[in-house]
């Protein structure tokens, strides 16, 4: 495959394509002449012909075992917007599984008809799902600040505890029905739709769902015809505002499965004020998530189950309180489910799932329940790591352990789920939170407390014996070394500095890619970025290899950034090296040496900022830089294990005191 154009790209992609290190790609570019030059970006981030990188890396041999797949990603980005590059790999999906297919997209460039036609062609050689899901991860993970995506444990979960809650109205009985439905009323790229179809293994299926975004409604409609091919499953996806123009007004489905839009105060308030789906009131302007929860109970066949995405202040939101006593009064919330943060967009909120059932009707109905199931899985969250999400399969046992004791009231409940009568919870406030009501019993159990010791137990094993490597290390204090300062690195072509800014006002353009942002308030709390800024009004970006640095006392820290790209506030730098001269990791060790940051400090305060180019840098041939730069990796990886068998010590330490406090010792 030949690209053409003068597609740019980054030494980051470079390195993606060729399959190898940034530092490689520095190193090409530093001792070869033929190395393409620079078509744009700045010396810091420059950018590269795609058509003449891959041509130089052929001529080179330096492709020998890529898939083209790595080439085509680039040209898709270049399209230009969300919608153009979405359209566009959904198109060539559909050519994929259909090479003489007619578009599905008229409105398609010139161009992206021509990706399409290639991306099509490589996808029919190479495997055209794995190439529709590459292109898709990589569109998702560029556009990751503008969606909301419904993790695929999570998802799996929510189809597993719809099927679950379901009870089939004529016979009692969760049979596998001839006509069984399933809706996604706003699916997004198909993440729930996807697992609804997983989960509902043999049965002959009719997946219905609904997204307003034409884009989001294409690349899920091309996402959901991989997954019919593998299973006996009838599909319709509908592009409309499922709110305002409900394209399955009347059907009733067996499951809904539904993580709606967030927030949203334009959701049609006046001109469904009258809407027969409110047969539990007029939601509130300020409730549209109470909008979306009655149009999936009128979505449900009797019987039927629905699970809903929510956030937390839905629970108890005084608004929202009338229309929560008559989904209690009448059975229709049959359960809330408290999940850890990090389980969905956005991550710092513990979101809920709502267990949803349509009254069954009958000679086996089930009556309406005199109580509602609350569910605190907050704690299987991952605390002192960096592992994204929570531990998925603990908590999937658990939510579903639970949610099996849903209409079978002298079943034993695991700790942290309980049981609350409708007189408690119909009061002033109606509040579902399950926290409320389940701190008393969150206490873990005898099993739970052994394997908790037994982690910490190997988690302090390995610590003893890093601890032991790292005492093992000799240092000759007579030995004076050189140093050098930052400044002079810099002079010297060694590195780049650059200081971070506060963003640029201004209101965020359509198509504008996020990225996260970090200030020194961040590193005064947790070290996680709290917010987010378009990529055009942050002028300093770090990148992964990048070394970063807080230039005030009270924060100061030096490290290699890891993460994806994040904008730097004020008082952060970003230092760049070149691989020839310098190692990163041992230019973050020399840095980050506390006696280090306060000779360069002013010491006035706490506040006092580090004059970033007076910091020293031990002066070592390339080679000798990497013994340091591993030590200092085992002292970083040292340090971050130490941190989590503290906050896992702490944790254990409160959990046996409580279970002391109850007398709960065996004698």
């Amino acid at each position: 495959m030949r690209t053409t154009g003068s597609v740019p790209v980054s030494l980051a992609e470079i390195a993606r394509i060729a399959g190898v290190g940034r530092a490689a790609v520095s190193n090409w570019r530093r001792r070869h002449d033929s190395f393409p030059t620079r078509i744009g970006g700045t010396d810091v981030s420059p950018q590269f012909s795609l058509a003449e990188v891959e041509q130089w890396l052929r001529d080179n041999g330096k492709l020998h075992s890529i898939a083209g797949r790595e080439l085509l990603w680039p040209r898709f980005e270049a399209l230009g917007s969300r919608d153009d590059s979405g359209l566009a790999i959904a198109e060539a999906a559909h050519r994929m599984r259909s090479p003489r297919a007619r578009s599905s997209q008229a409105e398609l460039s010139a161009e992206a008809g021509r990706l399409t036609d290639e991306a099509a062609k490589l996808g029919r050689s190479e495997g055209a799902r794995a190439t529709f899901e590459f292109l898709l991860q990589r569109w998702l993970e560029t556009h990751v600040r503008q969606l909301s995506t419904t993790p695929p444990p999570l998802a799996a979960l929510m189809a597993r505890i719809a099927l679950g809650a379901r009870v089939d109205g004529h016979d009692g009985h969760d049979g596998h029905d001839e006509d069984f439905t399933a809706l996604d009323p706003a699916c997004g790229t198909g993440h729930l739709a996807a697992a609804a179809v997983q989960e509902c293994g043999d049965r002959s299926l009719t997946l219905l769902a609904c997204e307003r975004d034409p884009s989001l409604a294409a690349l899920a409609s091309a996402r959901l015809a991989f997954v019919g091919d593998e299973h006996d499953v009838r599909t319709e996806i509908a592009t409309a505002d499922a709110l305002r123009e409900d394209p399955f007004t009347g059907v009733r489905a067996d499951i809904v499965l539904c993580n709606p839009p967030f927030n949203e105060r334009d959701w049609g308030y006046e001109e469904l004020a009258t809407d027969q789906r409110w047969t539990h009131g007029l939601p509130p302007r300020t409730e549209p998530e109470l909008a979306w929860v009655q149009h999936v109970l009128a979505h449900l066949k009797p019987g039927g189950a629905g699970v809903v995405v929510l956030p937390p202040a839905v629970a108890s939101r005084k608004a929202g309180r009338r229309i929560r006593g008559s989904l209690l009064r009448t059975g229709a919330l049959r359960a809330v489910v408290a999940l850890p943060p990090g389980s969905a967009q956005p991550h710092s909120v513990s979101l809920q799932l709502w267990v949803l059932r349509a009254a069954s009707d009958g000679p086996g109905a089930v009556p309406p329940g005199q109580d509602a199931l609350l569910v605190d899985a907050t704690r299987f969250a991952r605390a002192g790591t960096r592992e994204p999400g929570p531990h998925w399969e603990s908590l999937q046992t658990f939510v579903l352990s639970a949610l099996e004791a849903l209409d079978r009231p002298k079943v034993g409940l695991p700790d942290g789920a309980v049981r609350v009568p409708l007189l408690e919870l119909l009061d002033d406030e109606v509040d579902v939170t399950p926290g409320r009501y389940t701190s008393a019993s969150t206490e873990p159990s005898g099993l739970e407390l052994a394997a908790t010791w037994k982690e910490l137990e190997t988690l302090l094993t390995g610590l003893t014996q890093r601890a032991q490597r790292l005492s093992e290390l000799g240092f000759d204090t007579d030995r004076r070394q050189t140093t050098v300062g930052v400044g002079d690195l810099v002079k010297a072509g060694a590195l780049s500095l650059r200081a971070g800014q506060q963003p640029l006002d201004g209101a965020v353009a359509p198509g504008s890619t996020l990225v996260p942002l970090l200030t020194v308030a961040d590193l005064l709390s947790d070290g996680t970025p709290s917010g987010s800024v378009a990529t055009e009004s942050a002028p300093v970006i770090a990148e992964k290899g990048d070394v970063v640095v807080a230039g005030v006392v009270r924060a100061f820290k030096a490290w290699v950034h890891e993460g994806p790209p994040t904008a730097l506030g004020p008082q952060l730098y970003a230092l760049r090296v070149d691989p020839a001269k310098l190692d990163a990791r041992f230019l973050a060790g020399c840095l980050s040496a506390p006696s280090n940051g306060r000779q360069a400090g002013t010491h006035a305060s706490s506040s006092s900022r580090v004059d970033i180019r007076r910091l020293q840098v031990l002066q070592l041939p390339l080679e000798e830089q990497s013994a340091y730069a591993g030590v200092f990796r085992d002292l970083g990886a040292f340090e971050a294990r130490l941190a989590h068998a503290g906050v896992m010590g702490r944790s254990l330490v409160s959990d046996v005191v409580d279970l002391l406090a109850a007398g709960g010792l065996e004698h």
